[in-house]
């Protein structure tokens, strides 16, 4: 038969849509007792599926009118078996338990085929049932694809969202309304690396971020901002070492890490770091990749980064000037002898190995060891800073 009035089944149709509600009946009774989850779900959510198995009997019934299974171009079934149930079903139900559910009825149909074919039918029968399931089963794939792509595309806007709010410094409320949101745990402590967007679909790019860190077990927000990609990621104790596993998912150059800090709330210090140092990363082009904000000061103090400066001040400058012990004139000396010990000592009239005390203790109370070419870098930009600004007193009885 080639035509699409369902003909050769037409006293089965009659026969099936007289016992629709029984079937849907039957197949949510046998749901509850051969699916143990399917018991333990909520009444309303049980009386939703109730619907969706009518409707697919019905759906069945269409299917057969419109000649589906018995032409030689059987009919798609449509989704609209599905429109009963709200989408939050989708989200409470997976898809595989959603196929468990559409074997468990197509069982309780094939079992009353018997009673439900028309004398000589029930081997066709048979057959447009089998079909009718892959097509009910290929429905359900298209309604769960669509349901995803739909959360992918929102949990990616509200990742960006929630990635502006860090990066403006809005209130900790804000920042805890859309964190939960997405789900965030909030597990310390938080850090959040900034680096160049590999480029494409902003959702694939996510994706593609949020499989590395399943991968690795990272709990994570991710958003794109123009040509960046900003993760925040929470519960690593080592930001760098996750940066690090985190790489294959940025473009290429740079890519700077912000300092761990306790929770969410405070992550915009973080955050703020870590966009600092991604725009300063190109002044120090040997950089490694991934590269902490802190490593990156003196170049951030450059490009004119406030915190990057005061860090500078506070924590070098002030810090060697309540140190005392002449570090600073020792520091002086040594610079301008080009890093060569034995010409400071001449210029301070000292021994070389007073010198080398002095170096030392200048790296012991600052972290930064003239020794190191980076390091002086540093030393050597938070002496300019400091004497530029009349705000830090110049001697220790001051400090």
């Amino acid at each position: 038969m080639t035509g699409g009035d369902g003909g050769e089944l037409a006293a089965t149709l009659q026969r099936i849509e007289r016992a629709a509600g029984a079937l849907a009946t039957a197949s949510v009774a046998r749901m509850e007792e051969s699916l143990p989850w399917f018991r333990d779900l909520p009444a309303d959510q049980r009386s939703w599926v109730m619907l969706v198995a009518q409707a697919g009997v019905r759906s069945l019934v269409q299917w057969l009118h419109d000649g589906g299974g018995v032409t030689d171009s059987p009919q798609e079934v449509s989704d609209e078996v599905f429109a009963t149930a709200p989408r939050a079903l989708a989200r409470s139900i997976s898809l595989q338990h959603t196929v468990a559910l559409i074997k468990v009825t197509i069982d309780v149909v094939e079992e009353q085929v018997p009673h439900l074919a028309a004398p000589g039918e029930e081997q066709l029968l048979r057959e447009v049932v089998l079909r009718f399931s892959r097509e009910i089963a290929f429905a359900a794939a298209r309604v769960y694809a669509r349901a995803a792509e739909t959360r992918g595309a929102w949990d990616a806007r509200l990742q960006a969202l929630l990635v502006d709010a860090l990066l403006r410094g809005d209130s900790p409320d804000v920042l805890a309304s859309r964190a939960a949101a997405l789900g965030w745990s909030d597990a310390p402590p938080v850090a959040v690396a900034v680096g160049r967007s590999p480029g494409g679909d902003v959702t694939a790019v996510l994706h593609a971020v949020h499989r590395l860190a399943r991968r690795h077990r990272l709990e994570i927000i991710g958003g794109v901002h123009g040509d960046r990609l900003v993760v925040v990621f929470g519960g690593a104790p080592d930001p760098l070492a996750t940066t690090d596993r985190l790489l294959p998912a940025f473009g290429t150059g740079p890519v700077v890490v912000g300092p761990a800090v306790p929770t969410l709330d405070e992550a915009t210090d973080s955050a703020r770091a870590a966009l600092a140092g991604f725009r300063a990363a190109p002044a120090w082009p040997d950089a490694p990749r991934p590269v902490p904000a802190a490593d990156l000061l003196p170049e951030r103090a450059l490009a004119g980064d406030s915190e990057a400066r005061r860090r500078l001040r506070q924590d070098v400058y002030a810090t060697l000037v309540r140190a005392g012990g002449e570090l600073l004139e020792t520091l002086d000396a040594f610079f301008t002898a080009g890093g060569v010990l034995e010409s400071a000592a001449r210029a301070l009239f000292v021994h070389p190995n007073t010198v080398r005390y002095r170096l030392r203790r200048v790296a012991d109370v600052t972290g930064f060891s003239p020794l190191a070419p980076r390091d002086a870098f540093a030393l050597r930009i938070a002496l300019t800073i400091g004497r530029l600004d009349p705000a830090v007193p110049l001697t220790p009885g001051h400090a």
